[in-house]
């Protein structure tokens, strides 16, 4: 019998009928189930890990499985489902059939030159951010390649990868890029300069941040995982050769997820009429 991991976020979450369902479902296909926290418990036979929940929850999930090696599959029990695509319902029959494909995503690697906490994971699925502390602007000089840009002067900056372009980059005005996009999104957080836009580089880009603050301390972010950093930290970001490995039953598509999660192309035009 097949085993399948699951991670849940929201202890609320473990009692929901629907989770009740899935489990009761994958277990007449087949498959045996048991659950993991965060930090490890992965059991040998493995298939995969089932993340349950939303993209918040995909995230906390996302350090077991990179470390472990294992597929990960976002089971969508959340709002916006980007990372946590995949339909309970039909789940089941495709992974006992086999109708499933593994996708690769990039990851974002991070040095600093300041004291970090124990077990401090330096990957990024997402984005990593600097952002200020207080009502003081914060200065990041950028460097991309050894080439120096402008100063931004805002509330911060991110560096998102192309799967968190849906995330908290777009949210900030960073454009969407296809999740296989070989790119990395740089892109300031309410700036106080009204010529500087999101730029795109390669993925290959080693991204140099160094902060100037009239506070002692920055924020510092890694997808959803906050740090305090001193004020002077230099930061450097670079794509590692680990990938996260993510599960798609085939029905799965990124451009229906745009359509139905960010409502993309919805007017009143782009509906047809009962009629043609």
């Amino acid at each position: 019998m097949a085993r399948l991991a699951y991670f849940i976020k929201k202890s609320s979450l473990a009692g929901d009928p629907q989770i009740s369902r899935l489990f009761n479902s994958l277990q007449s296909h087949g498959f045996s189930l048991y659950r993991v926290p965060c930090e490890g418990g992965i059991r040998s036979g493995t298939l995969a890990l089932l993340s349950l929940g939303g993209d918040g929850t995909f995230l906390s999930a996302a350090p077991l499985a990179i470390t472990s090696g294992l597929p990960i599959i976002g089971v969508n029990f959340g709002r916006l489902g980007f990372l946590a695509q995949t339909n309970a319902e039909l789940l089941p029959r495709a992974l006992e059939s086999g109708e499933y494909s593994l996708q690769e995503r990039s990851l974002l690697e991070v040095r600093l030159d300041c004291p970090l906490p124990e077990g401090f994971f330096p990957y990024a699925l997402n984005e990593v951010s600097v952002s200020r502390v207080s009502a003081s602007m914060l200065g990041v000089d950028v460097q991309v390649d050894g080439a120096a840009l402008p100063t931004y002067w805002a509330d911060g900056l991110l560096v998102a990868t192309s799967t968190g372009s849906t995330a908290y980059s777009l949210s900030v005005g960073g454009p969407i890029c296809t999740p296989d996009s070989k790119v990395s999104i740089i892109s300031p957080i309410s700036p106080h300069n009204l010529n500087v836009r999101p730029l795109i580089v390669p993925r290959d880009s080693r991204i140099n941040l160094s902060l100037q603050s009239r506070d002692l301390s920055s924020v510092f972010t890694m997808d959803n995982r906050n740090h305090i950093i001193p004020a002077g930290t230099h930061i450097e970001i670079t794509t590692t050769g680990r990938k996260l490995q993510r599960l798609c039953i085939d029905k799965d598509n990124f451009f229906d997820a745009l359509r139905s999660r960010l409502l993309w192309g919805s007017d009143v035009r782009n509906l047809k009429s009962s009629t043609e």
